[in-house]
């Protein structure tokens, strides 16, 4: 079942469904170039995957966003949401409050702006709201995805082949071996040029 557009941008519907989705940071602040709060999102991920039902296909952190495709296995998609940002939200406010950062004062006035135009936000808000969710609804789309997400990186300069970037599952895909342990789907035995889509798996 595809997800209906509403004014506030695309809701959820089926809660057991494969989705990929955006995390972004307010403002595109880019907080994940310190690598303590990349580390917070990647131990974030691990915890949901052990104690939250959390199944990870597909990730990887940029600079001030994420692109992650996932499901529920408890089908409780949204509340999975909900809580991972809630407490990545927390804990990297924390860490920008008391760690070494030499930009928090504009970092803070940043999220505090954000945060006077939403009244569920007490003090600041870290994420946007929408998490711009697209069902995945069959193999071809599937892989269209997973391949968007691990090109990122190479697609802004950061790195010349995808799984050179630590912070994403592209290694996971070559090599087996990344930050986080994922149950991979099959790799396709497809023709891209026949298939409709566009893979970059030698850029892998």
């Amino acid at each position: 079942m595809i997800q209906s557009q509403t004014k506030g941008g695309y809701q959820i519907r089926e809660q057991g469904g494969i989705h990929f989705l955006t995390f972004t940071v307010v403002d595109w602040v880019d907080v994940f170039s310190r690598k303590d709060y990349r580390d917070i999102i990647i131990e974030s991920i691990i915890f949901c995957q052990a104690k939250k039902g959390m199944n990870v296909y597909a990730y990887v952190i940029m600079s001030n966003h994420i692109h992650i495709m996932m499901h529920s296995l408890n089908r409780e998609l949204s509340n999975l949401i909900r809580d991972f940002k809630k407490y990545t939200a927390q804990m990297i406010l924390k860490r920008i409050m008391d760690g070494p950062e030499s930009r928090s004062e504009w970092i803070l006035k940043r999220f505090e702006f954000a945060a006077r135009s939403h009244s569920s936000n007490k003090n600041y808000q870290f994420w946007q709201k929408n998490n711009h969710p697209e069902e995945v609804f069959s193999e071809p789309f599937m892989w269209s995805k997973i391949n968007y997400i691990h090109m990122n990186p190479v697609r802004a300069g950061i790195v010349n082949r995808a799984s050179e970037y630590v912070y994403s599952s592209a290694s996971n895909y070559v090599s087996n071996d990344g930050l986080i342990n994922m149950e991979l789907p099959s790799v396709p035995i497809i023709d891209p040029l026949k298939s409709g889509y566009h893979l970059e798996i030698d850029q892998w």
